[in-house]
């Protein structure tokens, strides 16, 4: 009988390629950093360079290179090895997989190409064209295929919950791609929105923050349910809770997107709406936080020696701490306060860089051996300096936009005694340029410690022999 191997192809694929898309990413953000930091860095630059450099252009092509080149292609990755593992099958048609790695990367180079020359919808998440979401839409259905078709075939009757999360994930990102992105073509390279006006921004935002609750959360929570147990050595701390995190999660976090739009043209009750889904949705994510961080009871000791587990489980710290500050800030009197400053861009790093990023790059430790036969990654050391060195950078980032934030808020709702403004907007700008520094050193640390992480990649599978794990003869 021949024996069935797993297919790891395609998952060592997108893992080599998740560690050469975050430096990609990284460094965008760190440009754009340094460009509010020195407005007039580009100056030095032929004429001709400056129009594709601006931070208008570069910032799009940051957030999409971070988001769906770096998390995507860990998401790939991940769910590819995860479900064939949990499921003991090797992954339904091989071909389509290898599809959806080569179209993913096309879409990715297009972002890359299309976004510097101002080829944009101005959709927030959503900026690019319309052939290139056409092909988004090819790829995506393609990945549903694959994952669900090696779910149907899977050799043992439970399935495990971290394919629940992949699940809701794939299934809820189809359906608000293809929703948000409906338009009406004029050109190849220009389109107009198929909704007018206060509808637009609404299934923006129905889109935009639950792309944050399918891509961001619900996919990455399936990475955690997997490579938290399996790094600590420990089942998970409550099976039964992880189910109910996962249907509270995704019943609640549709509802909460009108939270991005307060005190706009958007109905009241619409807000208010959006405002009380937020505030129920922490308790599902801190439920989640709780059984992830409590899967290391009687095996806290291993923090102190094993790195891989400190970046898993401090993630689960930022993922916490970004959903009590989320639901905090779609409060209307909290929002008033917070909306258009620094404040907003604090918190989305904390769960960018804090928990996405994070929780991937452990699991990415974790797996990357695995998949090149290595017993561990070339070199722990640069492990946990990779650690310390995101940490800190994370904080330091954070720390510098929550303070900048606030303080931007409070500058502008500062009024004399006669009504008019104590400060002009320009003041509120100058007070912030030292924090603009800090946050450009947190990010450039952060990048630091993915260029460690590559040089580590790169000696771990340097002469490896690529594993070729046999499916258990249980299975068959």
């Amino acid at each position: 009988m021949t024996e069935t191997t797993y297919n790891y192809k395609v998952v060592r694929q997108f893992a080599i390629m998740t560690v050469v898309w975050g430096i990609v990413g990284m460094l965008v953000g760190v440009i754009i950093a340094a460009q509010l930091a020195f407005p007039t860095m580009t100056e030095m630059l032929p004429e001709v360079f400056q129009q594709y450099l601006q931070y208008g252009r570069l910032r799009p092509l940051h957030t999409n290179a971070v988001i769906f080149a770096f998390g995507g292609s860990a998401l790939f990755a991940t769910s590819y090895y995860i479900v064939q593992r949990t499921c003991q099958t090797r992954l339904f048609a091989s071909g389509l997989a290898g599809f959806t790695f080569w179209g993913w990367n096309l879409i990715i180079v297009l972002a890359a190409v299309s976004l510097p020359l101002g080829f944009t919808s101005g959709k927030e998440y959503a900026e690019l064209e319309w052939p290139i979401d056409l092909l988004i839409a090819v790829v995506w259905v393609s990945y549903a295929l694959v994952f669900f078709g090696t779910i149907l075939k899977r050799k043992v009757k439970h399935i495990y919950v971290a394919n629940w999360f992949f699940g809701a994930f794939i299934l809820t990102i189809a359906i608000l791609h293809i929703v948000n992105s409906a338009a009406i073509p004029v050109t190849l390279t220009k389109s107009y929105s198929f909704y007018p006006g206060a509808i637009d921004a609404m299934i923006q935002w129905w889109y935009g923050h639950n792309a944050v609750g399918f891509f961001l959360t619900a996919a990455f929570l399936g990475m955690m349910y997997y490579f938290v147990p399996k790094q600590a050595g420990r089942p998970v701390f409550s099976y039964r809770l992880s189910v109910v995190h996962f249907w509270a999660l995704v019943s609640i976090y549709m509802w909460a997107g009108p939270h991005h739009l307060h005190y706009t043209a958007l109905p009241d009750w619409t807000q208010s709406v959006g405002m009380v889904f937020s505030l129920i949705l922490l308790a599902p994510s801190w439920g989640g936080m709780i059984n992830g961080i409590m899967t290391l009871s009687g095996a806290w000791h291993k923090l102190r020696t094993d790195p891989v587990l400190k970046f898993l489980i401090v993630s689960l710290s930022f993922y916490g701490m970004s959903t009590f500050e989320g639901p905090m800030m779609s409060i209307k009197t909290v929002n008033a306060l917070s909306h258009y400053t620094d404040w907003t861009v604090g918190h989305v790093h904390s769960g960018a860089l804090g928990w996405v990023a994070m929780v991937a790059i452990g699991s990415l430790y974790g797996l990357i051996p695995k998949l090149f036969g290595r017993e561990g990654m070339f070199s722990t050391a640069l492990v946990e300096l990779h650690f310390w060195i995101a940490t800190i950078g994370v904080v330091l980032y954070i720390a510098a936009m929550w303070i900048a934030g606030v303080m931007q808020g409070l500058m502008w709702r500062a009024v004399n005694s006669d009504g008019t403004l104590t400060y002009s907007f320009i003041e509120s700008v100058e007070r912030t340029y030292p924090f603009y520094n800090v946050r450009l050193l947190g990010g450039t640390m952060f990048l630091f410690g993915m260029l460690l992480m590559a040089y580590n990649v790169w000696k771990t599978v340097a002469n490896a022999q690529p594993a070729q794990d046999v499916i258990p003869e249980a299975a068959h």
